[in-house]
């Protein structure tokens, strides 16, 4: 290019200097054939440079990732809204017992009021207690849970859990008990009987416990309640429901 400029200045030169016409004449044509080149070379050079400074296409590749979840059903949702609280319990460790769900507590009243409208089936109401009940017998809530550690401890708790066959265990503390109280323990479905025992209390004045359930046929959806008697009197009253859903929170 620089090349090309200096002849087109050489030829305009020569236009302005020679005395002859015919010389003029091709200093005329060599200042329009190397001025061409030249402006057909800046336009080059403009284009390669704008070219050259534009900003480089981004290439980052997008990929977009979706959640493997939906959104939860309007029964789980209601189930998880649901205040879940539970009052004293008391516990046998070879007991059959285990459900997922919502836990209701109650206090002296509606305690009261349950049990002017529950009774203790006669199937579960055939030991005598040898002992009375103590002012101070006191159960804690029960916990639910797949598993237990070795203190009797649930491990990722719960109060939801999806149908199936597994083992499903209740814990809890006890206090103020006595060797020789008769205690019941009775699980219903949809307010049907299922499962239950009776026995003399033989575990001590205080300590952790716990009881299972492994249905043979496996939990069925519905409502499961439990209910947890001692000399005779309700003690607590879990309701719980098994739902069809398939959940994964920590069991």
């Amino acid at each position: 290019m620089a090349l090309a400029l200096a002849i087109v200045v050489k030829s305009w030169r020569e236009v302005k200097t020679s005395p002859y016409y015919f010389m003029r004449r091709q200093a005329e044509k060599r200042l329009q054939t190397y001025s061409f080149a030249s402006l057909c070379l800046v336009l080059a050079t403009a284009v390669t440079a704008a070219a050259t400074l534009q900003k480089p296409p981004d290439q980052t590749i997008r990929i977009a990732i979706l959640t493997n979840a939906k959104p939860a059903s309007s029964e789980i949702k209601a189930l998880l809204d649901t205040a879940s609280v539970v009052t004293a319990v008391t516990r046998d460790d070879l007991t059959q017992q285990s459900i997922s769900t919502i836990i209701q507590s109650f206090g002296e009243a509606d305690a009261a009021l349950l049990q002017s409208v529950l009774t203790l089936p006669q199937e579960y109401d055939q030991v005598q207690p040898t002992v009375d009940l103590n002012d101070d017998t006191f159960l804690t809530p029960l916990v639910f849970s797949t598993q237990i550690d070795d203190d009797y401890k649930a491990i990722n708790p719960n109060t939801v859990f999806s149908v199936g066959r597994y083992t499903l265990f209740a814990t809890f503390d006890y206090k103020g008990m006595a060797n020789g109280m008769a205690w019941s323990w009775v699980w219903r479905h949809e307010g049907d009987v299922v499962e239950g025992g009776n026995e003399l209390w033989n575990y001590g004045k205080d300590g952790p416990g716990y009881i299972y359930l492994n249905p043979e046929q496996g939990f069925r959806a519905g409502k499961y309640s439990l209910e947890v008697w001692v000399n005779g009197e309700l003690f607590t009253r879990a309701d719980i429901t098994m739902t069809g859903s398939v959940l994964s929170a920590g069991n």
